[in-house]
């Protein structure tokens, strides 16, 4: 993702989220780059894992366990938004307190992702 944003997409519960795919509905290994591409056809390079946790769907009445990882872009252009989304687009990390998103996304982009990114800044910049 562009060093600054991450890309999310709204649910039909109006909670932003992560995109990629249902882990219960298909094999885990290297699906996880091919998910997001499938979802908003940008194709991403998947890197380290941020946090795993559960959480629990009210209307559905059912936990889910949630695995985010961090990602970067290999393209160009905007994403396109999916059948599975009302909306899509990038957000930065003072957007995130304004958004609907569940606590362990806040934790794993927030807290995690784009600390690790403002580390990864620093060793480049020799500070």
């Amino acid at each position: 993702m562009p060093d600054d944003r991450v890309l999310l997409v709204k649910n039909e519960r109006e909670e932003s989220e992560l995109p990629g795919p249902d882990l219960t509905r298909r094999d885990a290994r290297g699906v996880r780059g091919a998910g997001i591409a499938e979802e908003t056809q940008w194709q991403v390079t998947t890197g380290p894992i941020l946090d795993t946790w559960m959480y629990h769907i009210t209307v559905a009445d059912k936990n889910v366990f949630i695995v985010t990882y961090g990602c970067y872009s290999d393209g160009v252009g905007e994403p396109v938004l999916s059948h599975d989304s009302k909306e899509i687009g990038l957000s930065t990390e003072s957007e995130m307190n304004g958004l609907t998103l569940p606590g362990g996304y806040k934790r794993s982009i927030a807290t995690t992702w784009f600390a690790r990114l403002r580390e990864t800044d620093r060793s480049r910049s020799g500070s």
